[in-house]
């Protein structure tokens, strides 16, 4: 299931800059997105975790050099490194040559030392787009039900029933925490990775709380800080962090923190249907997360988004700031089919003054709630933010 708009955000990409960083988790369709561009153009595929086809690449430059007429695919990147130096050299040749753009595709589990190296390399001759699972702007909406509990990586999505999907994602976590960590480097027990990532679930949206965590886990503030920073990097965590601006009020000022894809959620905690998930307590915080997920995807590159909260329980979900507005979108989520909004939103809207208000709502209807707030479907709110700039 990869949509129109993320391969058009790709061939644009490829038209503009000479190196494209496609990053996402593992199983997240960044090898079946780029292999359709073998279709599109003259390229090569080369998958860095072959041992065959890194033997080709001994001598980089000579390998490379051989197809300077195509795009070149580097599948799961982070296996060498190295070979950011030896792109740059590529890609100035090329330049003098007249062709400066679409002369690779790099394809990574983000890192942060991928990142670093590549940014510091090949400064001006780079952008990052990332790929995440699939979200409800991408979808119909009667399949946002599924979506909510399996979650968007499309072989859980598509799975053919509820129980194939949660094996999917439990095998997912397993492969994740026993081979694909360990070989990124970073030594750290996976049982004590999986009790952190499920603390995490239990936690859901909440206020991240370093010494809570800490004491769970019998360790010190920095390394559940460290644990939290591999799991943001790998793009399975979001650190959303609140909203602030020079007024007198008290803030809070720790970030929510959230596992990225209400499936894995589900299957950390053991919610294996519909109904055992509609009568978890957790229930309403992994809807909350699956539209901040969706609305954040959806919205325009350079949209920055935040959280709303006072000392004095003023609160909106989301604040989404789009390219080119001064003011932000307020976002209040309700998994309910009769939203209701409580004083503390009015509240925050006071201090924030946003351009537009929203109350995301589990139905489909579009409709008033107050003169300047509006009841809307998550889909429909996907399409609203796409089209804002």
């Amino acid at each position: 299931m990869i949509t129109r708009r993320l391969q058009n955000t790709l061939t644009a990409a490829l038209a503009e800059v000479p190196t494209v960083v496609l990053l996402g988790p593992r199983q997240v369709g960044k090898t079946t997105l780029a292999r359709r561009l073998l279709d599109t153009r003259p390229a090569v595929y080369l998958d860095l975790e072959s041992d065959a086809d890194r033997t080709k690449l001994s001598d980089p430059e000579a390998y490379l050099a051989q197809h300077a007429d195509k795009l070149v695919i580097l599948d799961e990147i982070q296996r060498a490194p190295d070979l950011f130096r030896h792109l740059r050299g590529l890609i100035d040749a090329g330049r003098r040559d007249g062709r400066a753009c679409g002369r690779f595709l790099l394809l990574g589990s983000a890192s942060i030392d991928l990142l670093r190296q590549s940014s510091e390399t090949l400064a001006g001759r780079i952008r990052y787009l990332e790929l995440a699972p699939i979200d409800a702007g991408e979808i119909a909406p009667d399949s946002v039900d599924a979506l909510w509990l399996r979650g968007g990586f499309p072989e859980s999505l598509l799975a053919p029933s509820d129980d194939a999907s949660q094996r999917w994602r439990r095998d997912f976590i397993r492969s994740y925490l026993e081979r694909d960590i360990p070989q990124l480097g970073p030594r750290i027990p996976a049982e004590t990775l999986r009790r952190f990532w499920t603390m995490l679930a239990h936690q859901q949206g909440s206020l991240h709380n370093a010494a809570t965590l800490a004491r769970s886990l019998a360790v010190d503030g920095k390394t559940v800080a460290k644990y939290l920073d591999l799991l943001v990097d790998l793009l399975l965590v979001r650190r959303l962090p609140p909203w602030h601006s020079n007024i007198g009020k008290r803030l809070v000022k720790s970030p929510k923190v959230h596992v990225r894809d209400s499936g894995l959620v589900h299957a950390l905690l053991g919610i294996t249907d519909q109904e055992a998930l509609l009568s978890h307590p957790i229930a309403g915080a992994t809807w909350e997360s699956l539209a901040i997920e969706s609305l954040i995807a959806a919205a325009p590159a350079g949209t920055d988004a935040h959280f709303y909260r006072s000392s004095a329980g003023a609160e909106i979900d989301l604040l989404l700031t789009l390219p080119g507005h001064a003011k932000p979108w307020a976002i209040e989520i309700k998994r309910s089919l009769a939203p209701k909004l409580e004083r503390g939103f009015h509240h925050a809207c006071e201090t924030v003054l946003p351009e537009r208000k929203f109350v995301v709502y589990g139905g489909r209807e579009r409709y008033p709630l107050a003169p300047d707030i509006e009841a809307i479907a998550i889909t429909a709110l996907c399409d609203e933010v796409a089209r804002a700039c």
